[in-house]
Order: C-alpha cells, then structure tokens, then sequence
C-alpha cells in the first residue's frame, strides 16, 4: 500500500483550516492543522510532510518568522512552502515572502481548482523522491551483499537486481512524465528545479544499478540522496 503525503495547513483561523481541508481533500493525503507558527514547528520535528501551506497573518509568531525557523532546521530546509495571505501590500511584501523561503505566495481568496493543483504538484514530487529512497535503500543492500553470493544466492542476487531495474524504470518513466509536463505548462520554477534535482538522483541511482550487472565490475557507489 502506497503510503499518504502529509500536508500541513498553518493558520490561526479554524475556518480557514477547514476551507483548506475542503479544498484539499480531493487529493485524498493527510491533511495536518496547526493553528500557529509554534504548534507547526512541533509537528514538523516527528513528521515529515510534502508540503506547507503557511498563513502571513498570525499573532505572535507570524508567517514569515515561522518559515525562517522551518528553513534553519537542516530536517526541514528543503519542504516546500505556500504564503497564504489576506492583505496585499504590494511587491514589497511578495518579495519578503520569497526571501523567507516560500515557492508561491497566494492571496485570499484564492482560485480552489489553482490551489489545488499547486499543491498536488509538490505532493507528485515528495511522492517520487520516497520511491527513489526505498529503491536506493534495496540498492545498499544489494551492495552490502555485492561477492558474497554463491549458487542458489547468486539467483536470488539476479532476481533482486532485476526486480530492482524494473521498478527503478517505473519511477524514471513517471518522472519524466512529470518533468515534461511541469515544462509544458510552464509552472512554478521551483517546481520545475525541484523535478530536475530527481531526474538527476534517478541517474545516478540507475547508473550504479547498471554497474552490479554481470561481467561490469560489481561494484558501485550510490549516489547521495541530499
């Protein structure tokens, strides 16, 4: 079973959190609330979630220092982030907000159908960089493994590896699909960099898979995750 994308909602408003919820819930993922910048960065120190969808507008701990914090902590840097905000103080504002850490800033009331699909794209990606973890976790394995098998091990060690090619080819081929279609639409473009990064990783995790091939040496390295 494929495992949910965890999706945190941040604003002090409850109805703002279920008309975040309503929007979302199509993408069938775990929505998460926090109802302040605090009670957000607690929950981000045990999960792990694909993307975040932060309000400007909090007391106390607003939605710019909440995302510095979220990008100060090495766990969390790379987690992509949404302002959402009710006032519009012009490019000043914006700017603050990009340089704060987040990959779009939209304003109240927004386009549902828009922020739906913004947030899919970011959960499609999260999704595809846990594939790639577990097939580079299989991958170590296989490593860890690589001159040791003798036999009825050496068959097993083949069947592995094939098994290992034909889901690591499963995920290329969704990737590239991906890219091509965050490129033809001309999306975000820390989106479209973000499909890049993992196009990268997946090539150099097939690279090493073609390395444990027969009569190619058998050894190799696996390519950082970061």
């Amino acid at each position: 079973m494929v495992q949910k994308a965890k999706i945190l909602l941040v604003d002090d408003r409850p109805e703002n959190l279920l008309a975040l919820e309503a929007i979302l819930s199509a993408l069938d993922q775990t929505l998460v609330r926090a109802s302040s910048g605090e009670e957000a960065l607690k929950a981000l120190l045990t999960d792990d979630f694909a993307v975040i969808l932060l309000d400007v507008q909090m007391p106390g701990m607003d939605g710019f220092e909440t995302a510095a914090h979220i990008k100060r902590r090495e766990r969390t840097r790379d987690i992509p982030i949404i302002f959402l905000t009710a006032i519009n103080h012009g490019p000043h504002h914006t700017f603050r907000g990009y340089a704060a850490g987040a990959v779009d800033y939209i304003s109240k009331p927004f386009d549902p159908w828009v922020l739906r699909a913004k947030v899919s794209v970011f959960v499609e990606l999260y999704m595809k960089n846990c594939q790639l973890r577990e097939q580079a976790a299989l991958l170590r394995l296989q490593l860890e493994g690589g001159g040791k098998a003798a036999g009825g091990e050496a068959k097993e060690s083949a069947g592995l590896l094939a098994e290992l090619s034909a889901r690591l080819a499963a995920v290329e081929e969704q990737a590239e699909a991906l890219s091509k279609q965050l490129n033809d639409e001309s999306t975000d473009a820390a989106a479209v960099a973000t499909a890049a990064h993992l196009e990268r990783k997946l090539t150099g995790l097939r690279r090493a898979l073609d390395a444990l091939e027969p009569g190619t040496g058998g050894s190799a390295s696996v390519p950082s995750q970061n």
